[in-house]
């Protein structure tokens, strides 16, 4: 093919690629932006680190860029004291251009110690920054001696059966009245269960959003508690606190495993701290003081099985001070014990972040009615409806109607359905209070057939973890733009204080393989550093001292045994945090358990072909093997193993470097040299065909993304990945372990092409399959659902399920071609992969140094590629295959080969394809 040469550039900001920015003498009149304390918290209520660590961005000015050169940050107990004399720390000007992660070196930060701090920055030229606005930290309760308050609960446990025929505890409702006679200046409650809990101040809801708190940690390792401003709430005089609790995943049930129903007693710990303006201090605790009742209008609840409410039970006014509660007993009380750590929460809880309305509504039959919300989505109903007294209403929940019948098979055990007794005759409101749910699909039944249903009846609340979602990725494709945000609904919908598997069914597990595939996605799609970094303190807790890793965490006693390409989470995720983040103290904190990760997996190994046991590929498309088999996939397990024991090997070392551990980082080198010539020598023959179990594209994308094979034998590798993707017609056939490397592996080798072959497959099994049968989330399986045929009779048909979400990670790293070149993106890699299937893109990830911005078009046989450049960065921008640039119309450096370096700017580039380039597959055009 031939190609006509035309070339143009323009910068919208010009500058030369080697020069300064900013003139001298010229006043900084700016200041650091977006200041934040950890991992993304603001102004931080109740926050867990002793030693905080700050991050800051510089701000955009219109005379060009800023580098920053050094930095002051100032702390003090006081504005007062911030503005002339930091009595906490007082860092002076340190030279150093980092801007994120900034540990605490002052004086200790204790409970409850409220700080504000501020922070400035001298420029490439010496030029001091304004201070930026100043900003408060108050700390939480940091270690068990703060509290005063017991552990208290209902006296007597009264039981119920629930729906699933299984008998769990019944909600408890607590109450403490007090008085206050003095002003107050501040009031702070401290709060947690062992359960789940809703707090309340003089009738008004202290936690307002707050969903399922406290959420979910290793319970026997670590509670995490919350902190509240209840300042505005207490009155003068008559006050009252109080509270109801249920069993959550504490003492309820947990997946699939009905024995664990009931097995301890819910709990609720608060601590209520007042502070007068006179300077005195009181303090309301739980104790034996305190009222409890179980006669409450929820008789149970459970994450999996709903929740029962009977109004015959309601007790007006039990939150406000006025309430008689002569019926109600006293409290059993509980010391707090050491061995469980009261820490408080590390990262943003469970929140209703949205509400959406029913696109549509069908009435069934009389009484009984389905609402579609057009999304599948986690979370509860708001119901306000017409009922018959005595006449109980049903709201069940499904991911799918198919060919019109309401479907609830994949819930499996998951009984998943509210109840509503109604005392009397009217209209109703209820929303559920200790049990979430996930769907698409209502069926209410049961309310006053005389009435016609309609919309207004119900709405749904949108759940998940408070994480920001950037929405950060179009094109001109409209099933490129729904896969997006399929993807961004299957986070949001299984990011529920951890990382479940899908939000539906009897299991929602926090699984490890899971999460390995989709961390890094879900960093470029949103602000979930926090996220991850507290669940994999879970991990570590969970970790045994053998160094095993349990399947899922937190850990429940169903599954006993490891897999590889699960249990690596504790190497994986430590790396690709830090390198997405740059902040060294996630390797810091996980170094330890990343050592014993490897030294289990040595002890799982003969040689170093590690024979660990493992799930396999799981749920590969088109297995050879039958049966329960089948979902494991056909590459060998021995193979998966060693692979995954090299990674393990791998990242571990590189951690290692970075902490400057140098003898451990020569000896665990030496170790994956070994294991790298053991994997090739044993799984491969000479001519790279694969000689233990079946010839896969797994076994050869683990090679390829591992770098387990030599280099020379590389290219050879690649080859045969390619010739098994042809062999099935450009279909993957990959499961959970090989699906995330295809793209990235494909693209190393130079076949982008095949990668946009892949994405844009209409036909099972691709992404757009999905699409084609209704998906408004990622599935668990790539056929879990079609519209012809209903579910997969396989089972593990979760239409919410994020694994497969890993493509998304492409559409920032390929499509846009944005990539860390150093942890962190200090140094910026930018390679878009053009295509003739796309007209248009656009994206951007707002980096710990600023926002880097990508967009791609066509016109006529011409490309335009913008790019913005964040300041105190750098990047690389890798000229797209298949084109040239048109040094004469540059303002900027020559290329060096295919490259150009930029300093922080906006930059415009047009170019048309490079004739010299002929007839090859190895680019996307």
């Amino acid at each position: 093919m031939k190609f006509i040469i035309f070339i143009s550039i323009t910068l919208l900001v010009v500058q030369l690629i080697s020069g300064c920015s900013t003139k001298k003498n010229e006043t900084l009149n700016v200041h650091p932006v977006k200041l934040k304390v950890g991992e993304g918290f603001v102004n931080p209520l109740g926050y867990y680190e002793k030693e905080p660590r700050f991050s800051w961005k510089l701000p955009s000015i219109d005379s060009g860029s800023l580098t920053q050169s050094a930095y002051q940050i100032q702390l003090a107990t006081s504005l007062k004291q911030l503005r002339f004399s930091p009595d906490k720390w007082d860092s002076g000007k340190i030279v150093s251009s980092s801007t994120s992660w900034v540990t605490y070196k002052g004086h200790p930060l204790r409970s409850r110690e409220k700080v504000f701090w501020r922070v400035r920055v001298w420029d490439q030229l010496g030029e001091m920054s304004e201070w930026s606005p100043t900003q408060t930290i108050e700390m939480g309760l940091l270690q068990n001696s703060d509290w005063v308050a017991k552990w208290i609960g209902a006296a007597t446990t009264d039981t119920h059966l629930a729906p699933s025929q299984e008998v769990l505890a019944t909600p408890q409702y607590f109450r403490k009245p007090f008085t206050i006679s003095s002003e107050i200046q501040k009031a702070r409650l401290y709060v947690t269960a062992k359960g789940v809990f809703k707090v309340f101040i003089n009738g008004e809801d202290v936690s307002k959003a707050d969903v399922l708190t406290p959420g979910w940690t290793p319970y026997q390792q670590r509670i995490e508690t919350l902190t509240y401003d209840v300042t505005r709430q207490l009155n003068l005089y008559e006050n009252v606190i109080s509270s109801s609790i249920a069993g959550g995943w504490y003492s309820g049930r947990v997946a699939g495993l009905l024995d664990t129903d009931h097995k301890q007693s819910p709990r609720l710990l608060a601590q209520l701290e007042i502070t007068y303006v006179d300077g005195s201090k009181e303090v309301i605790a739980s104790d034996g003081t305190w009222k409890a009742t179980q006669e409450g209008p929820i008789r149970f609840a459970s994450n999996y099985d709903g929740e029962r409410y009977d109004q015959h039970y309601e007790m007006p006014g039990w939150k406000t001070p006025s309430y008689n509660d002569g019926s109600w007993s006293k409290v059993i009380t509980e010391d707090v014990l050491q061995s469980i750590h009261l820490r408080p929460k590390r990262h943003l809880p469970v929140r209703e972040i949205e509400t959406l309305n029913p696109v549509s509504v069908t009435q069934t039959k009389p009484g009984t009615a389905v609402y579609d919300f057009g999304q599948n989505m986690v979370g509860v109903p708001s119901l306000s409806l017409p009922v018959t007294k005595g006449k109980q209403v049903a709201i069940r929940f499904a991911e799918a109607l198919h060919k019109g019948e309401f479907y609830t098979e994949n819930y499996r055990s998951a009984h998943s359905t509210d109840y509503y007794l109604p005392a009397k005759s009217g209209v109703i409101n209820y929303k559920p209070t200790f049990t979430f749910h996930g769907y698409r699909y209502v069926e209410v039944s049961g309310f006053d057939e005389t009435k016609i249903p309609n919309a207004n009846w119900i709405s749904a609340n949108v759940q998940h973890s408070d994480i920001e979602l950037y929405k950060n990725f179009t094109s001109s494709n409209a099933k490129l733009n729904k896969l997006f945000e399929n993807i961004n609904w299957g986070l949001k919908s299984n990011f529920f204080d951890i990382p479940l598997d899908c939000p539906q069914r009897d299991e929602r597990l926090g699984w490890t393989g899971d999460a390995n595939a989709f961390v890094t996605p879900s960093l470029y799609m949103s602000d979930s550093y926090g996220f991850w970094s507290a669940w994999l303190k879970s991990l570590r807790e969970e970790q045994t001292v053998d160094g095993f890793v349990p399947l899922y965490i937190p850990y429940v006693k169903w599954i006993d045994w490891t897999s590889s390409g699960w249990g690596d989470a504790a190497t994986i995720l430590p790396w690709e945090l830090y390198t997405m983040t740059g902040d060294v103290k996630i390797l810091e904190d996980s170094y330890a358990s990343m050592k014993a990760w490897v030294e289990y997996h040595k002890s799982e190994a003969k040689g170093y072909v590690s024979h660990m046991k493992t799930f396999g590929d799981w749920l590969q498309p088109y297995p050879e093997a039958e049966g329960k088999g089948a979902n494991r996939g056909d590459t060998d397990f021995s193979l998966i193993s060693t692979a995954f024991f090299a990674r393990s090997v791998e990242m571990t070392a590189k951690t290692a470097k970075e902490l400057n551990k140098v003898r451990d980082y020569k000896a665990l080198s030496v170790l994956h040299a070994k294991i790298t010539k053991a994997f090739r020598d044993t799984f491969f023959d000479s001519g790279l065909n694969v000689t233990k179990g079946k010839s896969t594209q797994t076994a050869y994308l683990l090679s390829l993304a591992y770098n387990l094979i030599p280099e020379n034998e590389r290219p050879q590798a690649q080859e045969k990945l390619i010739a098994l993707l042809e062999a099935s017609d450009m279909h993957l056939r990959t499961g959970f372990l090989g699906t995330p490397l295809l793209a990235e592996t494909l693209q190393n080798a130079g076949r982008s092409d095949l990668v946009y072959e892949l994405i844009f497959k209409e036909t099972y099994p691709s992404w757009f399959y999905s699409i084609n049968n209704g998906a408004t989330t990622t599935w668990e399986r790539w056929n879990s659902y079609s519209s012809e045929d209903g579910f997969n009779p396989q089972g593990m048909n979760s239409l919410n399920h994020y694994a497969y979400g890993t493509i998304s990670k492409w559409f920032y790293e390929g499509i846009l071609g944005i990539k860390p070149a150093k942890p962190g993106f200090k140094e910026i890699t930018i390679a878009p992969q053009i295509t003739t299937k796309l007209d248009f893109v656009e994206g951007s990830y707002p980096t710990p140094q600023g926002e880097v911005k990508v967009s791609w078009s066509k016109e006529k046989s011409s490309l335009k590629l913008k790019v913005v450049i964040p300041n105190n960065s750098t990047a690389k921008i890798i000229i797209p295959v298949g084109y040239k640039l048109d040094e004469a119309k540059s303002a900027v450096s020559k290329p060096i080969s295919n490259s150009l370096n930029l300093l922080p700017g906006n930059y415009q580039f047009h170019f048309i394809a490079d004739s010299s380039i002929k007839g090859s597959k190895h680019f996307a055009s």
